[in-house]
């Protein structure tokens, strides 16, 4: 499977341009083979939406987003975007997946972040789903940025049969690197879930710059023993193109069956004990 990560800067509320930026991204690495290009959290409108008066959010059969999943060709292609939720009530935080020119599967980040300069809260409604999908001979799943900091969603993932984790992320600088580096951190993270969940993961941030936050890339897929296997460098937009070997997969999960041990009966009986005792959010 040949993956293309598109770290691409963003023009905070003009869905024009960072559509049509994207279409070249696309039309070149269709012509180059790849099967999947994969773009960072809301790289078609932009990080902060809630300086933008205009509503951006677009339904994932928007005639644009399905222009973009055509120029894929046979491959396939992760936009991520504000969706419009039905009745206008809601605006979600997505990334869809289509695959020839066709409309996959839909991701509503989950976990929302309210600190420091991160507001997602007060202009998005979580999604209420985790699910694998299949994508031709693959079965993917996608959590986008702080989703991944909730290691339940990649177990949940990896028991659905996914193969392969897909990360689109906004991450910035953080404001306290005394006290949290983003690069170590995320690299901690992705390389845990390639090791432990044993699956590929694409992490694909963006760069470029909104206000006080300064996007520093670092896109990198980590392989099912929980190696960095390519990387793009930091704090410039670039595409890279990596293969995987799918059959890394059952290789790894056979040779040292840890995902095979979920006891999913025994988890349920727990969190049901749990939210007896303490309820939920």
């Amino acid at each position: 499977m040949r993956v293309t990560l598109a770290q691409v800067d963003s023009v905070l509320g003009d869905i024009d341009a960072n559509i049509e930026h994207a279409a070249g991204i696309i039309s070149k690495a269709s012509r180059e083979g790849s099967d999947l290009v994969v773009f960072p959290e809301l790289h078609l409108s932009g990080y902060s939406v809630g300086e933008i008066e205009s509503d951006l959010a677009l339904k994932p059969t928007d005639e644009r987003l399905e222009r973009l999943a055509k120029l894929a060709g046979s491959g396939g292609v992760v936009l991520a975007f504000p969706e419009a939720g039905p009745g206008g009530m809601h605006t979600y935080n997505s990334s869809a997946y289509y695959q020839a020119g066709q409309l996959v599967h839909v991701h509503r980040k989950l976990y929302l972040p309210n600190y420091l300069g991160f507001e997602e809260r007060k202009h998005f409604t979580p999604g209420q789903s985790m699910r694998a999908f299949d994508a031709g001979a693959a079965r993917l799943a996608m959590m986008v940025c702080n989703d991944a900091w909730q290691p339940q969603l990649a177990f949940l993932a990896t028991q659905d049969g996914a193969q392969v984790l897909l990360m689109p992320v906004t991450s910035a600088q953080s404001a306290f690197p005394e006290r949290y580096d983003s690069q170590g951190y995320w690299r901690g993270i992705t390389r845990f879930y390639g090791r432990m969940c044993q699956l590929f993961v694409v992490f694909v941030n963006r760069v470029g710059a909104e206000g006080t936050m300064r996007f520093w890339g670092g896109s990198h897929v980590v392989d099912p023993w929980g190696n960095v296997v390519e990387e793009v460098p930091e704090s410039q937009e670039h595409t890279l193109t990596v293969d995987i070997d799918l059959t890394d997969v059952r290789r790894r999960r056979r040779d040292i069956p840890l995902v095979k041990e979920a006891r999913l009966g025994l988890l349920q009986r727990e969190v049901r004990r749990l939210l007896d005792e303490g309820g939920d959010l």
